[in-house]
């Protein structure tokens, strides 16, 4: 299951939230302190504290444009029943890590 790294008053968190909640996607929601440096679960998952951040399985991506390009993927790869599959993950060298 996916998982979402945000805060509750940022704009691109909003963006990414609403882009899941546009597709269906089912995802678990951690809400982050608003100080940079107690935001030791986003540092622990993607090695920096900006949010919002997008785990899925091996796949970390800490950028909005890349997680909505992500997300438009995600949908695009349903089969005739309507389930969503995952795409193959990004290697590391195209994350920003």
């Amino acid at each position: 299951m996916m998982k979402l790294y945000h805060t509750e008053w940022c704009p691109e968190c909003e963006e990414v939230r609403q882009k899941l909640a546009q597709q269906g996607i089912t995802y678990e929601d951690e809400t982050v302190p608003d100080v940079r440096p107690f935001r030791k679960s986003v540092y622990e998952a993607s090695g920096q504290y900006y949010v919002p951040v997008l785990v899925d399985g091996e796949t970390v991506l800490t950028e909005t444009a890349d997680i909505i390009q992500y997300l438009d993927s995600y949908s695009r790869d349903t089969s005739e029943s309507g389930a969503t599959t995952t795409p193959p993950p990004r290697p590391a060298e195209e994350r920003n890590e």
